[in-house]
């Protein structure tokens, strides 16, 4: 994810890196040679005049502006949504590891040690799960070797992660160590972790229907490569530069809303999940009294 301070209105006409402009360079190269080759020939194709002028083209324009503005729309509900979870995923772990904290003295070092371990378990589990990877390495380096057994042979690990959290509590509450109520304060905040669960599930499995991908790409495309028809006698040479400008808007445009939608990968301007887990696993830590080494950032500007 791209973190960077308010920068100067000039400075940011020529930031580089968390743009997309990188990925667009060849399709607007195609895009401008195209319209050199139709200012050469004069909007004619094959002796053929394109009966174009700006008047359509205008028009076009402007309802294709409307569907990008709702297609990245969309896609900022996505990521929003997915960054509001990872919000609450951080206050209900803090809320967990301070309810486990006050129990009293009949809790031992070692079994909350291994709860507030459960629970940044959960937090890489997670992240692991929405981004496809492998996470026995963080897995190993927070669970007891019981737990680690039953997680990593396990097919969706946070929710069974979120299960050996509940057993804790009914151990302590067979022990008497807390009452109904407590218990049911610890149950409120299990099912908050469920309700963040489910909800990237939900993100990460219900995508933006590919139909209408489809056709606002394709619209896209189409629209920019008209273009160069209907502005060539009104601008000249002028009219290749115009063109790239306007195409660079809509397919940028479009290209912001691909890269968002999924907002739990890897792309430079998705959630910097892996940031938010030390950030769970160093607060939750601080709870207890200890203190984590927390990964420092490679980047000034780039959190992962």
């Amino acid at each position: 994810m791209i973190i960077r301070k308010k920068e100067h209105w000039f400075r940011m006409l020529f930031v580089w890196h968390g743009s997309v402009l990188p990925a667009l360079l060849p399709r607007l190269g195609l895009l401008l040679a195209f319209s050199l080759l139709v200012t050469y020939f004069h909007g004619n194709i094959f002796s053929f005049k394109v009966p174009l002028n700006p008047a359509p083209l205008t028009l076009f324009g402007f309802v294709l502006a409307l569907f990008l503005g709702f297609r990245n729309n969309a896609s900022y509900d996505r990521f929003w949504e997915g960054r509001k979870l990872w919000g609450n995923l951080l206050n209900t772990s803090r809320t967990l590891t301070r309810q486990a904290m006050t129990l009293g003295t009949k809790n031992d070092d070692v079994s909350l040690h291994n709860f507030v371990q459960l629970i940044s378990a959960f937090a890489f589990a997670l992240k692991h799960q929405l981004r496809g990877t492998d996470g026995y390495e963080d897995l190993k380096s927070r669970l007891n070797d019981g737990h680690l057994k039953i997680v990593v042979a396990s097919k969706y690990k946070p929710a069974v992660i979120i299960r050996l959290l509940a057993e804790w509590v009914q151990n302590l509450k067979n022990e008497a160590v807390l009452d109904s109520v407590q218990q049911a304060r610890f149950d409120e905040n299990f099912d908050k972790l469920s309700d963040i669960l489910g909800g990237c599930e939900r993100i990460i499995s219900t995508p933006i229907p590919y139909s209408y991908r489809v056709l606002l790409h394709r619209t896209v495309y189409i629209y920019c490569f008209l273009l160069p028809f209907g502005l060539v006698d009104s601008l000249g040479w002028f009219m290749p530069l115009i063109v790239v400008f306007i195409a660079y808007t809509f397919v940028a445009f479009e290209a912001i809303a691909d890269e968002i939608e999924e907002p739990f990968g890897t792309d430079a301007n998705d959630l910097a999940l892996n940031t938010m887990c030390h950030m769970i696993d160093e607060t939750i830590h601080e709870i207890t009294g200890k203190s984590i080494a927390v990964p420092q950032k490679t980047s000034q500007n780039i959190i992962d």
